[in-house]
């Protein structure tokens, strides 16, 4: 299982917020780039990484110390990036693959332009990832802070006719808040798309990352720790042991998957 500590960007800053909302937000390090370093050097071989700024569609200062933090961040050696937030466009995409990310996250664009989700799962196949958030079974789009009146499974069903093999599902009322995983849920999301999922949103400790691990690689495909492993809840190293505990667990280019 993948292990994707998180970076959440606003305005150059690392942040974790509470359920999504901007006004419940934690700052926890002026320098996303040697936050990178550190996981990096403790063994983490992915990051996840979203750009607050950009889905919230703030200013242009906040939006560049933000693009600047995620180039650099792209360049930290031995680790590879998911990137996301706020990506509308080919440009917005094609300037996050041209930063160095390994992936790259589409969430508002699946239900507001389809049409977009669709081209850029065709032109960039091996890179876009469905970022998908719900609560109470209804999706969120505008970084979560509107409902887009379309129930969850209904956008799943739609994923794989769009064009997507990879997918983040983060359950919002959980996010933030250390309150545990729906395993359940999960399960429910990879039994409708067909293909492993990316859990985010409520981990709290180890015995939640072994329950995702314990679901399989057919079910989870990985999941992102954030307040959690900046509280001290867990250590990164104690987290890739839960996450990723023997040899034979690897990521498609035959490395090491967390």
């Amino acid at each position: 299982m993948i292990l994707f500590p998180a970076i959440d960007l606003v305005g150059g800053r690392v942040v974790r917020l509470q359920r999504g909302e901007r006004s419940r937000m934690d700052v926890y390090s002026d320098d996303p780039v040697a936050v990178a370093c550190d996981f990096a050097a403790r063994g983490a071989r992915w990051v996840h990484v979203v750009d607050l700024s950009a889905a919230f569609q703030e200013g242009e200062d906040a939006l560049e110390a933000n693009r600047r933090a995620i180039e650099g961040i792209c360049g930290v050696e031995g680790i590879r990036v998911d990137a996301g937030g706020g990506v509308r466009s080919l440009a917005d995409l094609e300037r996050l693959a041209s930063a160095g990310a390994s992936r790259v996250a589409l969430g508002t664009a699946l239900v507001r332009d389809p049409d977009f989700a669709r081209q850029a799962a065709r032109d960039f196949a091996e890179l876009v990832v469905a970022d998908v958030a719900a609560r109470d079974g209804m999706v969120r789009v505008n970084g979560w802070r509107d409902g887009a009146g379309m129930p969850l499974d209904a956008l799943l069903a739609e994923l794989a006719d769009l064009g997507y093999r990879r997918l983040v599902l983060t359950d919002v009322a959980r996010d933030g808040m250390q309150t545990g995983i729906d395993v359940g849920l999960y399960r429910h999301a990879g039994e409708l798309v067909g293909f492993p999922v990316v859990a985010s949103g409520g981990i709290a400790g180890l015995d939640d990352l072994r329950a995702l691990a314990d679901a399989g690689g057919d079910v989870v495909e990985g999941a992102i720790v954030g307040r959690a492993l900046y509280e001290g809840s867990f250590t990164l190293e104690e987290a890739l042991a839960v996450a990723c505990p023997g040899p034979s667990r690897q990521n498609e280019d035959g490395g090491p998957a967390c």
